[in-house]
Parts: C-alpha cells; structure tokens; sequence
C-alpha cells in the first residue's frame, strides 16, 4: 500500500516536472495539483510548503545531492531528491515520513537508490549543515551568481545577502481595508458618504494589527477571512503597493488612466482615493487578465471602472489623447522585488531579460504620454530593485522630453523597510 501522504510528495514531483518545463508557474501549479488530487487543506499547506521550499533552495539541495550521490541523475529522480533531502534538512519533518513517503513517489527502477541517499542523509544530517557555512552564499541561500553579484555591486555585500535571506523567508499576509464599503469592521472609521454594506451586518473585528506608516493597511493573523474577502471589505495587498497610488494622488472628480491595471489592486486604491471608480479607466494587454480584473473590482465595489484591452507598447486611440489627469503605468518589470512571493523569479529570470524589459517599459512611456491632460502628471511603477527599470529608466525618458520634470520619487528595499520591493516617480509639466 502507498504511504498515507504518498500523493502529496507526488504532486510535489509532478509540479517541479512541470514548472521546469515552463508550464506554469508555481503558485499555478499548487492550485492545480492540490484540486487533481483533491488534497485536503493541511495536504495543499503541505504540497505549497513544500514546492516552495524546494524552489526556494534548489541550488542548495542540488549541493546536496552532489555531495551525497556519485554520479548523473535524470530530472525526475533528482526531483524526487529534491522534495526528499528539503523535508528532511530544510522543513525538518520526521525522517520517517520524508524518507518513506518520498520514495514512493519516485520510479519503482529507482526507489533503492532514492532511498539510500535520503537515509545516507538522515545519518549525515549534522556534517550538511555545519558544512553550509562555509559555502559560496548564493549557494547557501540559493540564488543565481549573476543575480547576487548585480545586487552587492548595487547595495553592498551585507544588504545583498540580508536579500537573499529575506527571498528565502516565507512571505507574510498583508490586506487594506476597503473604504468604499463603508465600516463593515469594528474599529474601522465608516468613509465619509458611504453606507456601510447592510445595517444588519455586524462589524466583525479587524482580523490583523497594523502596518507603521500605511493607513489602512495591517497585517493579517490567523487564517484568511474569506467572508470579508468575499464582501470586498478588505484586500489582499502587500503596504509596497501604496506608493505609487500616494504619489499619483487622484482626487475626486478627476480622470485617471490606470494602464497596466491586472488583476486590479492599484485600480482599487485609485477608485478608494477617488471615492468611486466613475472616472477611472483600466487597461490590461492580456485579454484573458480582464475578467479576473472585473471581478476583483466589482467585488472591491469599484465596478464602475472603465475596463478594456490595450497594449501599450502600441500607440493609444486617439480618444485618449489628452484625456487624463493622471495615469499610472505600473509596468511589466523583472519582479526582483518580490522574490519573496513570486518563489521561482530568481530561477526564470536572466540578465537579458532586463535589458528587454527596459525597451518595453520604455515604449509604454512613450504611447501613454500623449494621454496626460496639459499640467497633469503621469506616475511610472515597478516592483523591480534595478536601477535601469527605475531611476535609469525615468533620466533617459526626461532627457527625452525636457519639458517633463521628475518631482517625486519613492522606493521600498525589502532588507531595509521589511515589505516588497517597488519604486515609483511622478512627473509631470
């Protein structure tokens, strides 16, 4: 008979299978596998815990596996090593599960092998770790070199590594509260014109404490509320996302152009600071992107936003020119400040993919340019740590129009301000 956990380590293979494929990615694939095999809650914590754990320290758990393994490995078994040797030295599970139930999942032709090297482990576990120390540290916390050198060069060596161990720490939960629904939570001031969601809802205790210096945002405790998700009473959304919606700044009555809206946490809090999503028109390149982004507004209360499809690499409709007083480009970016959420950025991203990124962020510039009302000013986003997506990217298009003047800029570092990376600039006449 199988072991009782056998088809979570196995969905655990299948996923890594399919991510290395590029089929997905990983967040996808939990929710995929978790629903094929109809996991219960604590088996899908387990599958996450442990797909994430293995891309969070891949190139760690493949020094392993060279130190305790002689020899080629084809992909499926290393895989299997994988998910094996990351229960037993990095998520600290009993031995006799991780080894027992691991080896069930690999190949019936392999399973000796997969099971002397997890027990080889298990009996070698103090000599792997005492020997980490001493280690390369993009091996000890598993990032690509390249990766590692570009942010010592940008930051210095102890920020780069205070990085990669902030990347590899498991991501922490943080909502808003949603004022366009008035007070549905106890100790949440009700916004001024707005009824709350129904008289005969009781305001139900504010399930988070918090964040310094981001109203409304806090971070949650306990399991996720999923009534006042579902009543579009609070969002889920990390306190980085409030730069660049503080820095655009729209205010009632005003025409507000959020470009790059998908799937709609920015556009929610401009319908927030407008007082109704009226005025607000959203785009998404991704036609496929635009339901989600529907419902997510709808839900948010905000479902009289504009929604339609257009890619900003192209030029915009001429309707749009000069129709906005503020727009917000929250462009395509390399993620690399948001490693910590988005677990395989680091393994799917290489240095060229930047430079690429770089010439599309600038071409959206370029075409939504043209849709700013005379005085009105146009914030450009990214949740990406790199000078040449950020700072780089406004000089060179201010050097282009030297009309345009950089008034604001704002950034958060995750190993210094403790929430995801992102940077915005306004600019303007």
């Amino acid at each position: 008979m199988p072991a009782k956990n056998f088809h979570v380590r196995q969905a655990a293979v299948s996923a890594l299978h399919a991510w290395a494929q590029g089929h997905d990615y990983a967040e996808s694939l939990i929710e995929r596998h978790a629903q094929r095999r109809k996991l219960t809650s604590p088996d899908r914590g387990l599958l996450q815990a442990i797909l994430f754990g293995v891309l969070r320290h891949r190139r760690l758990l493949d020094h392993w596996i060279g130190k305790l393994r002689d020899g080629k490995l084809d992909p499926e078994t290393r895989d299997v090593l994988r998910v094996g040797l990351c229960q037993l030295l990095i998520l600290n599970l009993p031995d006799h599960a991780a080894v027992n139930e691991t080896v069930e999942a690999g190949k019936a032709n392999v399973r000796n092998l997969i099971n002397a090297v997890l027990r080889r482990a298990t009996t070698s576990r103090k000599r792997l770790l005492d020997e980490v120390a001493d280690l390369p540290p993009a091996v000890v916390h598993s990032h690509p070199d390249w990766l590692f050198n570009r942010w010592r060069a940008a930051f210095g060596k102890a920020n780069a590594l205070a990085l990669m161990e902030w990347n590899n720490q498991p991501a922490g939960t943080f909502f808003r509260l949603n004022p366009l629904v008035g007070a549905p939570l106890s100790g949440a001031p009700a916004a001024a014109g707005v009824s709350p969601l129904s008289s005969n809802t009781p305001a139900a205790p504010l399930p988070g404490t918090p964040v310094a210096n981001a109203p409304n945002f806090f971070q949650l405790e306990g399991p996720l509320p999923t009534a006042l998700l579902a009543a579009g009473a609070i969002y889920i959304q990390d306190p980085a996302t409030r730069h660049a919606v503080e820095l655009l700044d729209p205010q009632p009555g005003e025409h507000i152009l959020d470009a790059c809206a998908a799937p709609g946490g920015k556009a929610f809090l401009i319908a927030a600071a407008l007082g109704s999503a009226a005025n607000l028109v959203c785009t998404d390149s991704n036609e496929k992107r635009l339901p989600r982004l529907r419902d997510n507004l709808t839900r948010l209360h905000a479902a009289d936003a504009t929604i339609a499809v257009h890619d900003w690499t192209q030029p915009a409709p001429p309707a749009w020119h000069g129709a906005f007083d503020g727009i917000l480009l929250d462009v395509p970016c390399s993620n690399t400040g948001v490693v910590r959420r988005r677990v395989d950025v680091r393994w799917r991203l290489q240095a060229p993919d930047i430079e690429a990124l770089v010439r599309t962020q600038r071409l959206i510039l370029e075409n939504a340019l043209p849709c700013l009302k005379p005085g009105g000013r146009l914030v450009y986003s990214t949740c990406s740590l790199e000078h040449a997506e950020n700072l780089g990217q406004i000089a060179a298009f201010l050097a282009a129009h030297p009309s345009l003047t950089l008034h604001s800029t704002r950034d958060a570092l995750p190993f210094r301000d403790h929430t995801d990376g992102a940077f915005a600039a306004r600019i303007g006449s």
